[in-house]
């Protein structure tokens, strides 16, 4: 019989602790979800009773896994997993762990999705933007979609790869392509949707440890201004759209005037930008017109 130690509670609180003392943001947040990605348990489960036992090597892994947070390694990577627009993705080190603010674009791309539009997800990573948009579309009743994810990253198709797998999609509605932009790219396509790098290089010291230390940093760096991909997709990107194929990127909350300035004077229609829900810019969309 496996020894029992400790209580959930005692463990919890054991592991809030050493996050505060580590200046983790969120402490008491990530605590409880290592606890449950350990325990397997719920927050009812453990507001029912919170002196349950814990066995040692539960107690032990915990402990593995709170060091590991403190050391600053993000939530997602040891855990594995990271929710977006209700599905759940891999993550790993060799992608940028997808967020909130991304599913304003995913938003704004549903909103033109038609039967058998051709979508091209560029410097896609985990897949997470072009895959929801098949399963939402999907589920939407919109037939005949298919999607093109893009990344120069071999070690992030894979993963994008695999989260495809996961969400059962068939092979013949999803391809992945390994290049630098439009690179090995045929088209045409009907929506173009991307969150390219568009970090000044200045700034990549200034990122929390999280960031700066973990994500890919060929997935943040913009170069010098942060607006060196935006210039090559405005300039390259009609070669591979229908006319009036919808293109929609997700920018840094201080862009939005430089990247529409961007499209319109690549003569992109009916540009726009949309703002997430924090009120700041983050996606700029327009329509190709030949």
């Amino acid at each position: 019989m496996k020894k029992k130690i400790s209580t959930l509670q005692t463990i919890y609180r054991e592991g809030k602790e050493q996050l505060e003392l580590s200046g983790v943001p969120d402490a008491d947040l990530d605590a409880w979800y290592l606890l449950e990605f350990v325990t397997g348990i719920s927050k009812a489960r453990y507001y029912g009773n919170p002196e349950a036992g814990m066995e040692e090597e539960e107690v032990l892994r915990y402990r593995d896994v709170i060091r590991q947070r403190a050391e600053r390694i993000p939530l997602q990577h040891i855990t594995g997993e990271q929710e977006f627009m209700g599905f759940s993705f891999q993550v790993n080190e060799h992608v940028l762990i997808p967020r909130q603010d991304t599913e304003t674009l995913v938003e704004e791309a549903l909103g033109v999705l038609k039967p058998k539009m051709e979508i091209l997800d560029l410097c896609t990573g985990s897949g997470c933007i072009l895959l929801s948009l098949l399963k939402l579309g999907e589920k939407q009743g919109i037939a005949g979609l298919k999607g093109t994810g893009a990344d120069i990253s071999r070690e992030a198709l894979k993963v994008a790869e695999e989260n495809g797998r996961r969400l059962e999609i068939p092979g013949d509605q999803l391809a992945w392509v390994r290049g630098d932009l439009f690179e090995k790219l045929e088209g045409p396509f009907d929506l173009l949707v991307s969150n390219p790098p568009y970090i000044p290089s200045g700034e990549l010291s200034g990122l929390q440890e999280e960031v700066r230390l973990h994500d890919p940093a060929l997935a943040l760096d913009g170069h010098e201004d942060g607006l060196y991909f935006y210039r090559r997709i405005a300039a390259e990107a009609g070669k591979y759209l229908r006319d009036g194929a919808f293109l929609m990127l997700e920018i840094g909350w201080d862009q939005g005037k430089a990247v529409r300035g961007l499209l319109e004077a690549a003569g992109y229609q009916e540009v726009e930008v949309k703002k997430d829900l924090s009120g700041n810019d983050r996606v700029v969309r327009g329509r190709y017109g030949k």
